[in-house]
């Protein structure tokens, strides 16, 4: 196994802790109605658009019958719908609600207006160093940009 660079690290791990406070300010208003668990699922089909539900599943790492009740329950309090596959009678899709929608839509807007405001207070001539550091660090996690999602596999 080749020697991970110690350089950095602590800068690296006290920046993921600042981050990680940023995610949970703007999940907590969401944590009210939904679990984080059931927010990512809300998340992946808002991002997706309707997904059948094994591949639902696969990329929550849970099985099919967990799934199940995770979208019975977002089914029952509007965040989610099932919908009928154009491609098959015998699958049903799951896509978000308008209310799912924007339920995502206002958890990252307060996640981006915090991080703008980080962003601000990064001297100007640090700030593309930041950014491409961040890029780098998102492309070694193989984290997609949301335009480069796809439900087949992005």
């Amino acid at each position: 196994m080749p020697h991970a660079p110690s350089e950095g690290i602590d800068e690296l791990l006290a920046a993921s802790r600042g981050l990680l406070g940023v995610v949970a300010r703007s999940l907590a208003p969401a944590l009210e109605h939904v679990t984080v668990p059931q927010f990512r699922l809300v998340v992946l089909v808002t991002t997706l658009g309707p997904t059948r539900s094994g591949d639902l599943a696969e990329r929550l790492a849970v099985v099919p019958s967990t799934l199940t009740r995770m979208v019975d329950r977002l089914v029952e309090d509007g965040w989610v719908e099932r919908l009928p596959s154009t491609e098959s009678r015998r699958e049903v899709l799951v896509g978000a609600t308008e209310r799912g929608r924007a339920l995502v839509a206002d958890v990252m807007d307060r996640r981006r207006v915090e991080i703008v405001g980080l962003l601000d207070a990064v001297p100007e001539d640090e700030r593309a160093s930041v950014v491409a550091g961040a890029a780098a660090l998102r492309r070694a996690m193989h984290e997609p940009l949301p335009e480069e999602i796809s439900a087949f596999g992005g």
